[in-house]
């Protein structure tokens, strides 16, 4: 693991559990997509820069969560390179305490405001067509975050980001993280019409065919819709919710898994309630959730 695998004569990436892409901007010139997970990712980029005799010109964000920016602060100490990020994810990757205080929707406690969920604050510029080095194009794929984005090379190699989950992890945990379910769906509606050389997810293994998974994506999260409307056949409370899906999913509850499903969870609410197959009244100072 850590090592460099080339994928095309441009196109690199850094073989981790968070996948960093490199594109080579000239003889010896690159620019990296993602950072790694934290200081010691960071580390070992720059191992890899050293070792290629690499300069690295900017590092370009595909979305703000921790464990792609986790690199940021100290290859850009080191390298004085650049940093881009995209939309709104600009304002996280600068104050990372929006990321814990998003999830838990008040003031994080000390158990949120961690590595995972908060990485070190970096000085980024917003994406934009001039920022973009020849051979490097922008694909929005909004859903997972706010305005996450991927990237396609000259030599057709695509990274993709965070939109889709490998086909073991969702066997295993059967709901990931999203923000936007209606946005996710509609990418990995694009995503799984794309044709290129290599796709590079960050959590899932490469491959010249992303239909496969991008369309048991959309079968898993289909199902997970289907799964939380199924449950408020009985209005019942979020808190209430909750404890159905982890206990329907198998999973055990703890603090960090507690924010990010709970998250994610809201979102399909609010995903239901859009097609009015789900709405919420009051009772007795509870807010209830039913199925339409």
């Amino acid at each position: 693991m850590y090592e460099l695998i080339q994928v095309a004569e441009n196109s690199f990436y850094m073989d981790c559990p968070v996948k960093v892409g490199f594109f080579k901007t000239g003889k010896d010139e690159v620019v990296i997509i993602d950072s790694g997970s934290d200081k010691d990712a960071g580390k070992k980029v720059k191992r890899i820069l050293d070792s290629q005799g690499w300069k690295l010109n900017a590092i370009y964000n595909t979305h703000s969560h921790a464990d792609h920016t986790g690199g940021n602060y100290y290859l850009q100490s080191q390298t004085g390179c650049r940093i881009f990020t995209n939309d709104i994810e600009s304002a996280v990757t600068e104050f990372p305490v929006l990321e814990p205080a998003m999830l838990y929707g008040g003031f994080p406690m000390d158990g949120l405001r961690n590595k995972f969920l908060m990485a070190h604050e970096s000085v980024c510029e917003k994406i934009s067509p001039d920022a973009l080095p020849e051979g490097l194009q922008i694909i929005p794929l909004p859903g997972h975050t706010f305005s996450m984005v991927g990237f396609r090379t000259s030599d057709n190699v695509v990274f993709l980001a965070d939109c889709l989950s490998g086909s073991d992890t969702l066997e295993k945990y059967h709901i990931t993280y999203l923000y936007d379910v209606q946005a996710y769906l509609d990418t990995l509606d694009v995503v799984r019409q794309m044709q290129a050389d290599c796709f590079v997810p960050s959590h899932a293994p490469q491959t010249s065919d992303i239909a496969p998974l991008a369309e048991y994506n959309i079968k898993k999260t289909l199902e997970t819709a289907e799964q939380i409307k199924s449950y408020l056949a009985d209005p019942m409370t979020l808190d209430e919710l909750l404890a159905r899906v982890f206990d329907g999913y198998g999973m055990s509850m703890n603090l960090q898994q507690r924010m990010l499903i709970g998250s994610t969870v809201k979102s399909y609410l609010s995903y239901l309630k859009g097609l009015n197959q789900a709405d919420y009244s009051f009772t007795d100072n509870r807010m209830l959730w039913f199925s339409l």
